[in-house]
């Protein structure tokens, strides 16, 4: 059985990547939260606590780190959800012997890329204005939007530091946009949507991943023919296939 921790299991994604863990089977859950979680072991802690997040880690195999705030622009919120709360579950894993860690990432650390063409009138829903090929954004850029894009991509420099100097396997996944009705709720949803059996399949693809793979980072998207997140690096490397599509959906 891999053990495997889940930091903020009962929000909607860790939800999701329980479920999907469970129906497969192989998997000993436990999770790291701020309120209790019924059915599992469960760690009551904030991610800002040190010594309760180093005791969570303890004998886990994998950290599937998706507990974050989300507030974009409160620099403290950030500081102690995002900065220090990242920090903690590297350095915990890494004292516990923890194999890998998957980093829920955000999309944000390459939204500022919706300030230039052709992501601009992709993002605005203004399709006739976009080129027919579209150069795909890819897992080596940043542009950050917001504090909280920029704290993602701390994360996932902390990672690639940990991943070389202690041999911390460390996947980060750039996660579009997951709603909890599994829809559309804006235009721009149309290029970043992510589906609820998408998001789960492409974290449990990194969970599974081979222990030669020691890091990388991964765009996530559906399948959306307005997408301009590279997936082919994903499907390379993971062979992650997305089954659903934003092109499927009414605009809620």
């Amino acid at each position: 059985m891999t053990k495997v921790l889940i930091t903020g299991m009962s929000g909607l994604i860790g939800g999701l990547l329980r479920d999907r863990l469970e129906a497969t089977g192989g998997y000993e859950l436990s999770a790291l939260n701020r309120s209790e979680v019924e059915g599992v072991e469960c760690y009551r802690a904030d991610i800002a606590d040190f010594e309760a997040v180093k005791e969570a880690c303890e004998g886990k195999d994998v950290v599937v780190h998706l507990a974050a705030y989300l507030g974009s622009d409160d620099f403290e919120g950030q500081l102690r959800g995002n900065i220090v709360g990242t920090y903690n579950v590297f350095e915990a894993a890494r004292l516990a012997g923890v194999e890998r860690v998957v980093f829920a990432s955000s999309g944000n650390t390459i939204r500022g890329y919706e300030l230039v063409e052709p992501y601009r009138s992709i993002a605005a829903g203004e399709y006739d204005s976009v080129p027919d090929d579209i150069p795909m954004i890819t897992h080596e850029m940043i542009r950050p939007e917001g504090i909280y894009g920029a704290a993602k991509v701390f994360g996932e420099a902390l990672g690639r530091y940990y991943s070389d100097y202690y041999d911390l396997s460390v996947l980060c996944v750039r996660i579009g946009r997951v709603t909890r009705d599994n829809g559309l709720g804006a235009v721009r949803d149309r290029s970043i949507y992510l589906s609820h059996d998408d998001v789960a399949q492409i974290l449990h693809l990194c969970v599974d991943a081979p222990e030669a793979l020691k890091y990388d980072v991964f765009l996530a998207t559906s399948n959306n023919k307005w997408t301009y997140r590279d997936l082919a690096h994903p499907r390379e490397v993971l062979g992650y296939v997305p089954k659903d599509s934003a092109d499927d959906l009414p605009l809620g």
